[in-house]
C-alpha cells in the first residue's frame, strides 16, 4: 500500500534509506552507493525537516506494517522533483520501484504538474538506464554533487548529477 509518510515514520524511513544507499546492507541491492560514498545518506533531523515542509511529500510503500519503499516528491511550482526513490535492498527488482514511480506520476498530475525532474549521479549508468526505460530523458544539464562533510568520495572519482526529466 502506498500512502503519505508522516513524522511518525521518520525512524523507519531513516533506516530504510540508509540501508538501501550506504553501508554493507546496501550491497544486497543494485542501487547502492557504498562503493562511491561513505556516511549516512540522510538523518532523522533531515527527514523531519523534509516532512514539515509543505512543498514536500514522501510517499511510503508499506507491507505488513513495514515501510519497504519510499520516494520524495517536491513541488517546484511548474514540475515535481523526484528524489530518494528507495526500495529495501532485498526487495529490489520486485516491482516496488515501478509502483512508486507510478504513484509519483499520479501525485504530480493531482497537482496539475506534467513534468517530473530528478538527478542521478552521472557514473551510475545502470540506474540512469533504469530511469530511461521508465520514460525519463537526459536533459543535458549537469549539477555539482554536494559533499557535506559526512560523505567522502571513495575512489577519487569526481561526481556530478545528471538531470533527467519525464513529461507525463
Amino acid at each position: 500500500m502506498i500512502t503519505i509518510a508522516t513524522l511518525e515514520d521518520i525512524s523507519a524511513l531513516e533506516k530504510l534509506v540508509n540501508s538501501a544507499y550506504r553501508g554493507e546492507t546496501s550491497k544486497q541491492g543494485w542501487t547502492t552507493e557504498a562503493e562511491l560514498l561513505s556516511g549516512k545518506r540522510i538523518t532523522e533531523d533531515e527527514l523531519s525537516e523534509i516532512i514539515k515542509n509543505k512543498e514536500n511529500t514522501i510517499l511510503k510503500f508499506t507491507d505488513n506494517k513495514t515501510i519497504i519503499g519510499c520516494v520524495l516528491l517536491v513541488n517546484k511550482g511548474n514540475k515535481i522533483y523526484l528524489g530518494m526513490l528507495t526500495v529495501s535492498p532485498n526487495l529490489q527488482n520486485s516491482g516496488i520501484g515501478k509502483q512508486l514511480l507510478k504513484a509519483a506520476e499520479v501525485h504530480a498530475l493531482s497537482l496539475n504538474l506534467h513534468k517530473i525532474v530528478m538527478t542521478v549521479i552521472s557514473i551510475r549508468e545502470e540506474l540512469i538506464a533504469w530511469y530511461k526505460r521508465h520514460g525519463f530523458v537526459d536533459t543535458g544539464a549537469r549539477e555539482p554533487f554536494p559533499l557535506n562533510g559526512t560523505d567522502a568520495v571513495t575512489h577519487g572519482q569526481p561526481l556530478e548529477f545528471i538531470v533527467l526529466e519525464k513529461t507525463i
